[in-house]
């Protein structure tokens, strides 16, 4: 009698909210089910895909009924050893469910794997779908002859051959666009005749490749970024953490392209993200310059199709560099040397729902795992960075000058408490900073103005009640664009018709408050026309509205640009001259303990942007409160005296990074319930010995700064304390809520980023 065949199992992470795997039972004959490979399960009468992250020779002690996993979904496993730890040991760290986890980080899976999922129940067992190549497509691309026979062409064809001998080398793609449809034909007839030569090849899909650019030549360092590329370099076979602390336009970008390089030759990958990828088509393009077009850039704005083409690409390493916002931490970069996180300060790498993890502080984390370098730079680093500098736990290098003979601007603080319009319609455009401009634009130089307030008016108020006109979902005020004949949600997107009458008590006396980029941008058009005046806001910016906005500004085409904090992300603007910041104390007001960090961070960030081509920079901040350290600090360019003070309130008060801090958030659609749950839950919270010990301190329940938001009426406390005890208080709030706090919901964000 032969032996029975034993029976394997797996446990299987499922794209569901409970924080808990599942086991399941191998199929007969396909007992090599590896690690990190996504398959098909059934699972309460639905048919999921989950990931396999363990294995077991016998079910959970209790487990009376184990059903079988029905078939592979790919050939291979999505995640490779190094990544499938790592999501594991984050998704401990913030609590978060793993199969959300894996589900947020990997790419949608291939075409007709969910279509027969759904037709045929499952797969065949042991049937893969197969992978993908990077997308890309032929192109011609158009080269002068260096010696070209004399002859006469017609109008047509001195046209391209001028733009051809221009580019030196152009897409017929491009061609068509200036010269239309019957370009490929007047290339053929200029081929023929010995004037160009064509070459078609393969190209990448994605935008960010459709323009060929020049291979570039590495400039001389100057001496701070060798001694940091150096001591970089030499770390890159052990591992280890840096902050590259560098002012702006002190060359950080070519210390990262050094280090990257010197990886690159020792057969490493590399991983660089960026607070937003959409704004920053130039730092995409110096990459491509100095590397190729041997790179992944991870955005928003691939399809699912070309997302999975990059992740497979680096998966199997065709592809070993990878280029990306937040998100892009999770890509499958092989042999992973190198992680850079360019501006690591900027808050956008604190992803805010769902798996709210900080993009900054895993990318430490893996890049240990790894045995990687981690890079993070920024002119304006985070309070907790330079405070692990300070500790030790990165090594802190300096780039204390500009990597050209420029000086950093001039700044100039107007003090809105004593100015008075200047002959405008708007107090905000005061006289020194109208006259500023009037300079600039004499001058031939163009200048930024900085309002962090995006529409034409932030609120519309009644003259005869006062009440504010809000967001029916949201205790929010609707914003006015005017452009758009509408009032407007930044939370929600709710838009409604500017009202005729006040929703309150039915007055006609209505009323637009204060200034945003919009009107602002048309005040300047009226105030210094004929200067052509741009606007690069979220309104503007959609698809490739911020990088053809910059491109203009870039060609000159554009004398004064109005912007959001979108003009502060680490733009390259030679012609800027002039930067001016309508409202410096306005991030001052928000109901957060990093308003200041921001204040100035942003500030600083914005000042940048002046003087950085041939001409000296210039910069106003006009604000009300001038005498407030951030400002101060901002318009000396001194960021260790900022650091100094903040770092000194925040001991005292225990707050991060000298303390940890828990937010449990709780919403629901009626008021009283989702009270009632805040309430239990801080309940937990406050049972722990530690908080009668007054070792933890439990603040709230409360209503959250915005109160409703899409009709859910929304609660929050926070604990705080060291972090073992920290993590029990907050292991036990989200136990209570895996067993259910329906119809509320509830969230535990560890490390909070938004006080909001």
């Amino acid at each position: 009698m032969s032996e029975p065949v034993p029976q394997e199992f797996v446990d299987v992470a499922l794209p569901v909210p409970l924080r808990r795997t599942f086991t399941y039972r191998v199929p007969e004959g396909d007992s090599a089910l590896p690690l990190g490979c996504r398959v098909a399960v059934p699972f309460h009468g639905r048919k999921l895909a989950g990931v396999v992250i363990g294995r077991r020779e016998e079910p959970p002690e209790g487990v009376k009924r184990v059903f079988r996993v029905a078939g592979r979904l790919e050939a291979e496993p999505v995640f490779p050893a190094e990544l499938l730890a790592f999501l594991e040991e984050a998704a401990r760290y913030y609590l978060h469910p793993i199969g959300e986890v894996l589900r947020a980080a990997a790419p949608a899976l291939p075409t007709g794997a969910f279509k027969r999922l759904r037709e045929e129940g499952f797969l065949a067992e042991g049937e893969a779908l197969p992978g993908r190549r990077i997308a890309t497509r032929r192109e011609l691309f158009v080269r002068a002859v260096p010696e070209a026979p004399e002859a006469r062409l017609g109008s047509k064809q001195t046209k391209v051959l001028e733009l051809v001998r221009q580019a030196e080398e152009i897409a017929l793609a491009a061609l068509r666009a200036e010269v239309g449809s019957s370009a490929r034909g007047v290339v053929r007839r200029l081929e023929e005749r010995g004037f160009v030569t064509t070459d078609e090849r393969d190209v990448f899909v994605d935008p960010f490749f459709r323009e060929p650019i020049e291979r570039d030549t590495p400039p001389e360092l100057r001496p701070a970024q060798g001694l940091a590329v150096d001591r970089m370099v030499t770390s890159l076979d052990d591992g280890g953490a840096f902050l590259l602390h560098g002012v702006t336009g002190s060359g950080k970008t070519e210390v990262y392209l050094r280090v990257i390089e010197a990886a690159a030759k020792r057969g490493r990958g590399a991983l660089l993200l960026v607070p937003e990828i959409a704004l920053t088509p130039q730092l995409v393009a110096r990459f491509r310059a100095r590397f190729g077009d041997a790179i992944a850039v991870l955005h928003s704005g691939l399809t699912e199709r070309e997302r999975e083409d990059h992740w497979r690409a680096l998966r199997n390493g065709q592809l070993r560099l990878a280029v990306g916002a937040r998100s892009a931490l999770f890509a499958p970069v092989p042999d992973l040397g190198v992680i850079v996180v360019d501006e690591e300060h900027d808050p956008s790498f604190k992803q805010e729902e769902g798996f709210r993890y900080h993009a900054r502080d895993m990318a430490l984390l893996r890049a240990h795992r790894a045995g990687a370098l981690c890079i993070l730079g920024s002119a304006t680093p985070s309070v907790e960075s330079f405070r692990r500098a300070e500790g030790g736990q990165l090594h802190l290098l300096s780039l204390p000058e500009r990597a050209t003979s420029h000086e950093l601007p001039k700044v100039e603080v107007i003090d809105l408490r004593r100015q008075r319009a200047a002959g405008t319609d708007h107090p905000l455009l005061t006289g020194p900073l109208k006259r500023a401009i009037r300079d600039c634009l004499d001058a031939g130089d163009q200048a930024i103005l900085f309002l962090n307030r995006r529409g034409y008016s932030p609120s519309v108020r009644c003259g005869d009640c006062g009440a504010i006109v809000e967001c029916p979902a949201c205790s929010v005020a609707l914003t006015e664009h005017r452009s758009a004949a509408e009032l407007r949600c930044h939370y929600c997107d709710f838009r409604r018709g500017f009202p005729e009458r006040c929703p309150t008590c039915d007055s006609t006396n209505l009323d637009a408050l204060g200034l945003g980029t919009e009107q602002l941008e048309a005040v300047l058009a009226e105030t210094f026309a004929p200067a052509v005046v741009a606007r690069l806001d979220r309104d503007t910016a959609s698809g490739k509205g911020a990088e053809q906005i910059l491109d203009r500004l870039r060609r000159r085409e554009v004398d004064l640009l109005v912007g959001t904090q979108m003009v502060t992300k680490g733009h390259d603007l030679p012609g800027v001259t002039l930067v001016g910041v309508l409202l410096a104390d306005q991030s001052l007001a928000f109901p957060d303990f990093r308003a200041g960090e921001r204040t100035f961070q942003l500030l600083a960030q914005v000042a940048g942007r002046a003087g950085r081509g041939d001409r000296k920079g210039r910069v106003l901040f006009q604000t009300f409160q001038p005498q407030h350290s951030a400002i101060a600090a901002a318009a000396t360019h001194d960021y260790e005296a900022f650091y100094a003070v903040e770092k000194a309130e925040r001991e005292e008060l225990a707050y991060p990074p000298f303390g940890r801090m828990i937010a449990v958030r709780v919403d629901a659609g009626d008021e009283t319930r989702a009270k009632d749950t805040a309430e239990s839950l801080a309940h937990i919270a406050r049972a722990h010995p530690a908080v009668h010990e007054g070792v933890l301190l439990v603040q709230g329940p409360a209503p959250a700064p915005i109160a409703r938001l899409r009709g859910r009426y929304r609660f929050r406390f926070l604990v705080r304390g060291p972090r073992v005890v920290l993590r029990q208080v907050a292991r036990a709030v989200a136990a209570q809520i895996d067993k259910g706090v329906s119809p509320a919901r509830a969230s535990v964000d560890v490390d909070p980023s938004s006080m909001l």
